[in-house]
């Protein structure tokens, strides 16, 4: 839905325009906060549909939302809609008295169940315009999706891709070492706690250049893992660096480990150290980013960003934004206090003195 309302050209503009266009009226909107509205609407109308419809009903609807609750026996709803109503089999007495052998009934129950959330959805859409969508952001932002291991209280979460890696990270710690411009070294220590049986390690994804002409960097196991290279899929596919564990994780362990990446490429000049969340988040506070730039080559500014577009983070903050570092020495570092988003990204941007 965002990448709808950024772009009304795209594939995700076309298939979802119907529903984030209504949104161009909300006051300083943008394509985040038009999002959250969209979802905000979805998520209150879901659950005023809870009080009319037959809990059969209103349960397929949040397992295809992946919203609260879940099933008893579950850590969290599961990757695809399918595994989720198998599920949903399995609470008690929600199907009759005997588990249902095949998806048919809840097949049902969706077909109905979305058929009422799509006439109430394009009912409000015909009615709310401007300062009417405010309200929707907030149940937007504040509404919970999925579960978390070991977090019972998973407010501010939003649900991962599914591919995304199984771990649920409480603590990371980036530290960076800038030889002029460029990334030299990256050392990263994480503290994970797995979200399924069988966790048996983390893939690193250490890449250089731009998007088109990317190359690996070298990456090197530090503590508690080994490295494993695993080739491309595809031509022309960087490779992975898979970082492996001693033993196999069960739902619910914890893991500590660090690696270290080398940019032996010292000619690409970089604008931000980015942290791109592939996994089921982190927990707030849980995210430290930390540079040590060449004494000889300091940026002029430096500032956070978190969950931008490239074109948005590459722009200085006004002087007296909270946003902004304080170069000095040459030492920069930022915790995020708040809770890191799946399929979000993170960093510290910085500009260079011009000539």
């Amino acid at each position: 839905m965002r990448r709808a309302a950024e772009s009304s050209a795209t594939g995700s503009g076309t298939s979802l325009g119907c529903l984030v266009d209504p949104t161009a009226s909300l006051p300083g909107a943008t394509p985040a906060s038009r999002a959250w509205a969209i979802w905000g609407l979805l998520v209150d109308e879901i659950d005023k549909l809870g009080s009319v419809v037959e809990p059969r009903e209103h349960f397929v609807l949040l397992a295809a939302f992946r919203l609260p609750p879940v099933p008893a026996g579950s850590a969290n709803w599961a990757g695809t809609l399918q595994d989720r109503f198998r599920q949903l089999a399995k609470v008690r007495g929600l199907f009759g008295s005997r588990e249902p052998l095949s998806n048919t009934p809840m097949n049902k129950a969706w077909a109905g169940a979305l058929e009422m959330l799509s006439a109430a959805v394009a009912r409000k859409l015909g009615r709310i315009a401007g300062a009417g969508w405010l309200p929707y952001v907030g149940i937007g932002q504040s509404a919970t999706v999925g579960t978390l291991p070991g977090n019972k209280g998973t407010e501010g979460f939003r649900a991962p891709s599914e591919g995304a890696q199984p771990v649920f990270m409480k603590r990371m710690i980036v530290t960076v070492v800038m030889h002029r411009k460029t990334a030299l070294r990256r050392i990263t220590e994480r503290h994970i706690v797995a979200c399924e049986d069988g966790v048996d390690g983390y893939d690193v994804h250490a890449l250089t250049g731009w998007s088109g002409n990317l190359a690996d960097i070298p990456v090197t196991a530090l503590w508690n893992c080994r490295l494993d290279v695993l080739p491309g899929r595809y031509p022309n596919e960087p490779s992975t660096a898979r970082l492996c564990f001693g033993r196999k994780l069960r739902s619910n362990d914890s893991h500590e480990f660090s690696s270290e990446a080398v940019d032996v490429n010292l000619d690409e000049e970089r604008k931000w150290i980015n942290v791109k969340i592939d996994h089921h988040g982190v927990r707030e506070a849980g995210l430290t980013i930390r540079v040590a730039f060449d004494a000889e080559c300091l940026p002029e500014a430096c500032w956070w960003y978190a969950e931008q577009l490239e074109v948005e983070r590459l722009r200085r903050p006004p002087a007296g934004s909270s946003r902004l570092l304080d170069v000095g020495n040459g030492f920069v570092q930022h915790t995020f206090e708040a809770c890191c988003h799946p399929r979000e990204e993170y960093g510290i941007a910085f500009s260079w003195p011009r000539g």
